[in-house]
């Protein structure tokens, strides 16, 4: 028996039977403990609840504390590779926190290329549990052909950068320096982006989509010719079509409520 949740996002109700997604990945990366288990479904169902959940292509909820037991999509937990069943590689350091790369060859790959995506309507997030300023980068690709990232990368010039479907990077001033939370790159439409940290939306910006790139997003670095690593602890990443401001701030709520489940929230 494990928690299925109806209702509001963040609540719960103990009932018979869980969410059949939720178990599907619960059985799948072998998640036995009661909190954990409870948590993975009450994330589902207030994804649902959203109508957030139809929108995502890969839901990486970092649970359980092993390798293992992360490289398992939420959304579709096969352990194929066309379920962007994700591989680590280069060493990181996994626990039940969630997974933390190494800053010099750690990364996973996720198989997922952004054609996959709508070039007009795509997001990607990250959150972060580690506090450090650099040059680095959580989630992307960045090939020849564009650049798709989503960073954390704080300077006196440049902010945080970001792109979405663009040759073109925002940069983002923001008036803190705290890489912890909740981050996401968001692209709702051809014609702008946005970018999010919990529940505040930082920026909107008019830069135009001019395709996607073609090579597979990384967690915990930015594929491309020159791969940028991270340090950045991750507790839970995303991918998926472009969100609403409503849905935007409804992910985060369902994120931050499963973190807090967990112990595990900044």
């Amino acid at each position: 028996m494990i928690l299925s949740t109806h209702g509001i996002i963040g609540s719960s109700v103990t009932v018979a039977s869980g969410d059949a997604d939720a178990l599907a990945f619960i059985t799948a990366a072998a998640i036995t403990d009661t909190t954990q288990k409870s948590a993975i479904n009450t994330l589902v169902t207030d994804l649902k609840t959203a109508n957030i959940w139809t929108k995502m292509k890969a839901l990486y909820p970092f649970v359980g504390g092993t390798a293992a037991q992360h490289r398992f999509n939420l959304k579709d937990p096969r352990a194929v590779d066309a379920a962007f069943y994700l591989d680590f590689l280069g060493g990181g350091t996994h626990s039940s926190n969630g997974y933390q790369p190494n800053g010099t060859t750690s990364y996973a790959d996720t198989k997922l290329v952004p054609s996959v995506l709508s070039e007009n309507s795509q997001h990607l997030s990250y959150y972060s549990r580690t506090q450090v300023i650099g040059g680095q980068i959580e989630i992307g690709a960045n090939s020849s052909v564009n650049n798709n990232f989503l960073g954390i990368y704080y300077s006196p010039t440049s902010g945080l950068r970001t792109s979405l479907a663009s040759s073109t990077r925002t940069n983002i001033a923001i008036p803190s320096t705290n890489t912890q939370g909740f981050f996401m790159s968001n692209r709702p439409s051809n014609t702008y982006i946005n970018v999010w940290k919990n529940n505040s939306k930082l920026t909107t910006d008019n830069v135009a989509s001019t395709g996607n790139d073609n090579v597979a997003l990384y967690v915990g670095a930015v594929n491309g010719s020159t791969i940028i690593y991270s340090t950045k602890e991750s507790a839970f990443s995303s991918i998926g079509d472009g969100l609403t401001d409503g849905e935007a701030a409804n992910l985060y709520t369902a994120v931050q409520a499963y973190q807090t489940t967990l112990n595990r929230q900044v």
